[in-house]
């Protein structure tokens, strides 16, 4: 337990440092997602009536030192520093920036002539140019002046995160590489995904565990936010409006997020969770879908104040999260330390998006792509613990199959002797094909036996018998005690047992106290078709043992079922 705790804490340190680490000391590749030269930006309000040329030598009014969020939401006016490149067949340059809260983009290509190249979109055009990684692209028309600066108006902003969100200006070339090394990045996903989402209900077919269930459901949850927040669902339907895509995307977080709450509760053992808990994580998931739900709804009237209200209610999954955690601890969960190292990164990614969310850390890539880079980790972990679960889960079944095998066995057999008892014996005699020879054995004067050695010595006698019928009779033969000092013995006609042999190994056997025991025994021929065929074939037999008794007792007699 100690060691995985540990490992919680390592995976979870590291991954954050992965996240937080600043882009330029990092290794090359790393921000392999953020192509081309970024750009700085200066941000003022708009007006009615703003001409862009004007605007664009009004360079005073342009505010370039206040975040661009503290400015609330509204319209804007975004100007770049020097742009300075020319955009060529050869080499033709794309505006990039990320897809934010926006009715309406429209972005201005100032050239060094003088000349304004304008591109306008609404929510649904801005679709039509959103490339994967959820990067709105603009092709900047090639002219023979180099490009000045870009000039973006921004109408009905919720300004979450900033106006313009990481604005860059890259080649034709690096905007393709970019595309190609996101869809490797999420074509690897949906394919682990996929997967892994065939494995577990395949698996929940056969096996049927509640858990395999709930983590099909948050894969199928993750794979469809991951569609909606990747951009590709603006290249499969290029009709939607941009705001009803990420209105999308934050209610599929939620649904994942429920979904991965759900999973926790149904992956450790029952006795982690008490009343109070099961009903923290149901309000949990309530709560947690209603805030989805809530946001996809009204985010159009007020998308500052949803985005606020959905990301405490975000942040507040990290309650029934560390109350799991600890009533695992606490109750000693055999499988904590497999969940702890599966979902430390997933952990650490949404307290760090939580935190992105709330304006505490600043942007990046591999932030802003977090949760399937961690999920990825996590999915590939999680399936080593589920099938670690189900192994224990199997050997407990083993177990309990075994058990429930050794009290059928024992509640078939006679306590004393360690023979089948009379219900046990009908149960396998009764059915047997062919001819059965079937032989009654009673002790003679068994009363006297208990009076002169008592009833130890007695009971000592029966295990007498009991290992003396088991060494003469073969093993397909049924032996039982029927009772008292009554023992029946059935085998096939073809492999008779001689009653002479019985009696005369008893008279040989040395019982307690050097007793001389003596036995009579009763044999009758027939068939074990049916209930009807034994109970003619024991009144045969119980009457061969009568006339035995009669005959003078110790001796064998035989007779044949009507």
């Amino acid at each position: 337990m100690i060691r995985g705790i540990a490992a919680l804490i390592a995976l979870a340190v590291a991954f954050a440092a992965m996240l937080v680490v600043p882009a330029d000391a990092r290794p090359p590749g790393w921000s392999a997602g953020t192509t081309g030269r970024p750009l700085a930006t200066c941000i003022r309000r708009a007006a009615p009536g703003d001409d862009p040329r004007a605007i664009a030598r009004d360079l005073a009014g342009f505010d370039c030192t206040t975040p661009q969020k503290q400015f609330g939401s509204g319209d804007f006016w975004v100007i770049s520093e020097p742009v300075g490149e020319r955009s060529r067949s050869r080499r033709p340059l794309n505006a990039r920036m990320l897809s934010l809260w926006q009715d309406r983009l429209t972005l201005h290509v100032l050239y060094a002539d003088g000349r304004i190249e304008t591109m306008a979109d609404d929510t649904v055009g801005m679709t039509k140019r959103i490339q994967l990684g959820a990067v709105v692209e603009y092709p900047i028309p090639r002219l023979r002046a180099p490009v000045d600066r870009l000039l973006w108006k921004v109408e009905g902003a919720s300004n979450v995160y900033a106006v313009v969100r990481n604005p860059r200006i890259a080649t034709e070339a690096e905007s393709n590489r970019a595309n190609l090394f996101m869809a490797a990045l999420y074509a690897a996903f949906g394919g682990l995904c996929i997967a892994l989402l065939t494995y577990n209900l395949a698996l929940w077919t056969t096996l049927r565990y509640r858990f395999q269930l709930a983590y099909a459901a948050m894969v199928a949850a993750l794979m469809a936010y991951a569609f909606t927040s990747s951009g590709a669902l603006a290249w499969l339907v290029p009709d939607i409006a941009n705001t009803t895509r990420m209105r999308l995307n934050y209610l599929l977080l939620t649904v994942t997020a429920a979904s991965a709450l759900w999973f926790a509760r149904a992956f450790f053992e029952e006795h982690v969770f008490g009343p109070r808990m099961r009903m923290l994580i149901r309000v949990s998931i309530a709560t947690l879908l209603l805030s989805g739900i809530g946001f996809a709804a009204c985010a159009p009237l007020a998308p500052a104040l949803a985005h606020t209200i959905y990301s405490w209610v975000f942040a507040s999954i990290l309650i029934p999260i560390v109350a799991i955690v600890v009533s695992a601890w606490v109750n000693r969960s055999n499988f904590l330390w497999l969940f702890g190292i599966a979902w430390a990164a997933p952990i650490v990614a949404g307290c760090l998006r939580v935190l992105n969310g709330l304006g505490v850390m600043p942007w990046s890539f591999w932030l802003d792509n977090s949760t399937l880079i961690s999920m990825a980790a996590e999915a590939l972990l999680s399936s080593i613990a589920i099938t670690y679960r189900i192994r224990l889960l199997s050997r407990e079944r083993d177990a309990a199959l075994a058990a429930e095998t050794v009290a059928r066995r024992l509640a078939d057999l006679d306590p004393l002797t360690g023979l089948l008892n009379r219900r046990a014996f009908l149960g396998h005699a009764i059915g047997r094909s062919g001819p059965q020879t079937l032989l009654i054995l009673d002790l003679d004067r068994f009363k006297q036996v208990n009076d002169t050695i008592g009833h130890d010595g007695g009971d000592e006698v029966l295990r007498t018998v009991a290992r003396t019928l088991r060494m003469l009779a073969p093993e397909t033969a049924l032996i039982a005690r029927l009772g008292g000092e009554e023992f029946a013995l059935l085998c096939n006609a073809a492999q008779p047992v001689d009653p002479d042999t019985i009696l005369a190994r008893l008279r040989a056997t040395r019982m307690p106290y050097d007793l001389r025991v003596t036995a009579s025994i009763g044999s009758a021929h027939g068939t074990m078709a049916d209930e009807r065929d034994w109970k003619s074939l024991y009144r045969a037999a119980d009457q061969a043992l009568f006339d035995a008794k009669s005959a003078g007792r110790d001796r064998a007699r035989a007779s044949i079922a009507a």
